[in-house]
This record gives C-alpha cells, sequence and structure tokens, in this order.
C-alpha cells in the first residue's frame, strides 16, 4: 500500500484524537469554569445551547470549505483555530464573556469535526475498505486522554486556564505538524473501489438530496441516544437503583468503553456483513441494552445494558457520515455538514428529552423512548442497502 496513503491515515487518526481531546478538556474543566463564572445549573444549561449554535453553523461553513478548497488547507486551519479557542472558555469572568467564548469555542470545533470527517471520506476511498470506525474510535481515545490530562493538572492546582491554554497549544503544534500528511486534494473520480461499492446505494428510490435527508434524521435519533447515555447514565445508577457516587461513576465509563471498542472492530464487520447490517444490528442491540437499563433493579445488570447500549451504537453514527460522504465524493464536505449538524442537534437536545419525560415518567421507564428510536433506526436502515447487501440476499444461503 502507498506509503502517502498509510501516513494520511495516521494524519487523520491524529486530527480525530486531538478533537475529541480538546472537547474532553472543555468537559473536565466545566465545573471549574462554573464555579469561577458564578452560575447555576441552569444558566449554565443555557450557555450551553450557545456552543451548539455556534458548531452547527462551523459545520456548514467548514462543509462546504472543505469541498471546495480541499482537507490540506481547511483541516490543519480548523484544528489550528479549535486548538487555539480552546482557552477562551477558561478566562470567562462572567456570563456574557462565557457566551462569546462558548459560542467561539463551538464554532471552531464544528468546523474541525465535519472537516476531519470529510478527509475521513477521502481516505476511505482511497484505501478501497471500511475505515471509518477507527477514526471515531480515536475521537473516543481523545475524552480518555483529555481526562488524564486534566487529572494531572488537577493534581498540581494548574488553573483551568492555565491547563486549557498549555493544551491549546500543544494542539496548535499538533495541527499544524501533521498537516503535510494529509492528502493534497479531494480525489478525483475513478473505478469504482470496493469501499464504494460497499456505500453506493442498490437501487435509487430517494433523490440524492433526500437520500441524505434521511441520513441526517437517523443521525439526529443517534446522537440523540448517545447524549442521553452521556448525561444520564451515571445518575440512572446513584439515584434509581440506590448506588454510591464511586460505583454509579462507572456506568458511564462501561458504555464508552464498550463503544470504543465496538468502534475499533466495526470495520472488519462493515467488509464482512455491510454497512447496512451494523446500523440494523447494531441499533437493535442498543434497544436491547437500553431496555435491559430501563427494567432492571440490579445494578450488575444495568451495566450490562449500559455495556450492550454501547456497543449496538458504536458503529451506527459512522456508517451515516460514510454513507453521507461516499453519496457523492466531490460534495463529501457539504453532505457530511447536513448529516452531522442535525446528529449534533440530537447530542444536544438527548439529555433535554430525557429531561422533560422524568416529569412523567421515572428515569428509567423514560429510557423506552430510547428503545423506540432505536426500533427506529433498525427498520430504516435499509437506507443503507448497497449493491454488495443485494448480492447476498440473493446468494443462494440466505434465500
Amino acid at each position: 500500500m502507498d506509503r502517502s496513503l498509510r501516513a494520511a491515515r495516521a494524519a487523520t487518526f491524529v486530527y480525530f484524537i486531538l478533537c475529541g481531546t480538546l472537547m474532553g478538556t472543555w468537559v473536565v474543566h466545566i465545573p471549574a469554569v462554573e464555579e469561577r463564572v458564578g452560575i447555576s445549573h441552569a444558566t449554565l444549561g443555557g450557555l450551553l445551547v450557545l456552543l451548539g449554535l455556534g458548531a452547527f453553523i462551523g459545520m456548514q461553513v467548514a462543509g462546504r470549505l472543505a469541498d471546495r478548497l480541499g482537507a490540506r488547507v481547511v483541516v490543519p486551519a480548523t484544528g489550528v483555530l479549535c486548538s487555539a479557542t480552546l482557552v477562551l472558555p477558561g478566562l470567562a469572568r462572567d456570563p456574557g464573556t462565557l457566551a462569546g467564548a462558548l459560542l467561539v469555542f463551538g464554532f471552531a470545533n464544528g468546523c474541525l469535526d465535519v472537516s476531519m470527517n470529510a478527509h475521513a471520506v477521502h481516505v476511505e476511498k482511497a484505501y478501497r475498505r471500511p475505515v471509518m470506525s477507527a477514526f471515531h474510535a480515536m475521537f473516543s481515545v481523545g475524552g480518555v486522554l483529555a481526562s488524564i490530562v486534566a487529572a494531572g493538572a488537577a493534581s498540581t492546582r494548574m488553573s483551568p486556564a492555565a491547563a486549557m491554554g498549555a493544551l491549546g497549544a500543544a494542539g496548535v503544534v499538533t495541527a499544524l505538524a501533521s498537516a503535510r500528511a494529509l492528502l493534497p486534494a479531494t480525489p478525483p473520480p475513478a473505478a469504482t473501489s470496493p469501499a464504494e461499492e460497499e456505500q453506493a446505494p442498490a437501487a435509487k428510490p430517494h433523490s440524492a438530496p433526500g437520500r441524505i435527508g434521511i441520513l441526517a434524521c437517523l443521525a439526529l435519533i443517534v446522537m440523540l441516544c448517545e447524549g442521553a447515555a452521556n448525561d444520564w447514565s451515571t445518575l440512572h445508577l446513584k439515584d434509581v437503583l440506590g448506588a454510591p457516587a464511586s460505583t454509579a461513576a462507572f456506568a458511564y465509563g462501561t458504555y464508552a468503553a464498550a463503544m470504543t471498542i465496538g468502534r475499533l472492530l466495526a470495520d472488519r464487520f462493515v467488509a464482512r456483513f455491510g454497512s447496512m447490517a451494523v446500523l440494523r444490528y447494531g441499533s437493535a442491540t442498543a434497544a436491547v441494552g437500553i431496555t435491559i437499563v430501563a427494567v432492571s433493579p440490579w445494578v450488575w445488570s444495568a451495566f450490562a445494558g449500559w455495556a450492550l447500549f454501547g456497543l449496538g451504537l458504536s458503529g451506527c453514527v459512522p456508517q451515516l457520515f460514510s454513507a453521507a460522504g461516499h453519496s457523492d465524493p466531490s460534495a463529501a464536505g457539504t453532505n457530511v455538514s447536513r448529516v452531522a449538524g442535525l446528529g449534533y442537534v440530537g447530542m444536544l437536545a438527548g439529555p433535554a428529552v430525557i429531561g422533560w419525560a422524568t416529569h412523567l415518567v421515572a428515569l428509567n421507564h423514560a429510557f423506552v423512548l430510547l428503545t423506540v428510536l432505536c426500533v427506529i433506526t433498525a427498520a430504516a436502515s435499509g437506507v443503507l442497502r448497497t449493491e454488495s447487501d443485494r448480492t447476498r440476499e440473493l446468494a443462494p444461503g440466505n434465500r
């Protein structure tokens, strides 16, 4: 395999780790920033909407720029921008400055998120086999790295601004150092590769915009489930099952670890069984997992449920992003931005939707809504049906 292509894949791994580390650094410093600014949880929740709004806008801008200018320009630039703006929330002294800081940082993070995913689509195209899920696994690794760095900074009594500034500076260097290994431009149209065949629809019952719309809606559903798990898994064990805080914290860790492992393995399953199967059976597995969580009266079975939920969801979003990018390689950035943008709305809405539901039913019963959403995703997975899937379905052993 071409050495430059391997280098491009390695560089893409670096940018996914960088993005996960930068966002994770902000997340782990939220309590300290909240205390510094002197705001309530409710006020912080309102300000976080600005982070999401900035990310959504950044995704739409960067997607078009990535198609026009190429990833080798846009990905490093957005990596530098996201790294440089990480320190802003740490410097905020009042709600107004924090609002501006979150809007700017969110914009930069959205730009990096979409541009690196668009480049990942082109790497997958050139690699001639599924590699998207492994990139998303590296984002999760970045979050783990952020928690380790934050713990070290806290032990030395480093202020949030100093810690975020130091990591942001390291991020700038990393983004610039990895730029040369990226693919120089959007790959020109060529003979259809196995990766493209796997992503090409078997039939075209929907127009291209219509298919992108369906992919975006599925991304919203799946990422809403992810967002709900991020914010409610620990509280479920603590408030519903009465687990001590030290035990409850492992609920999210179990979910996140299962998701990371699943993403590291998902590309092999895509190559063997197809992206449609990964979406269908992954979302079905997630439905089983969250149902176990909803009905289980025991802590250890709840851990098992959260693990199944993370494992099932792990391969879903990468397949949706990959399918969007491969729908039209010349507009990969634009299409990924549409799918990722609506998906990000779901990620932000997930915690709130479950929170609203708890006004009507108990927290664990509210999780049944996530079961329904996972079942809907499994039912709609045919949007990813490919020529390879049709061949498998028509094979003698499957008829």
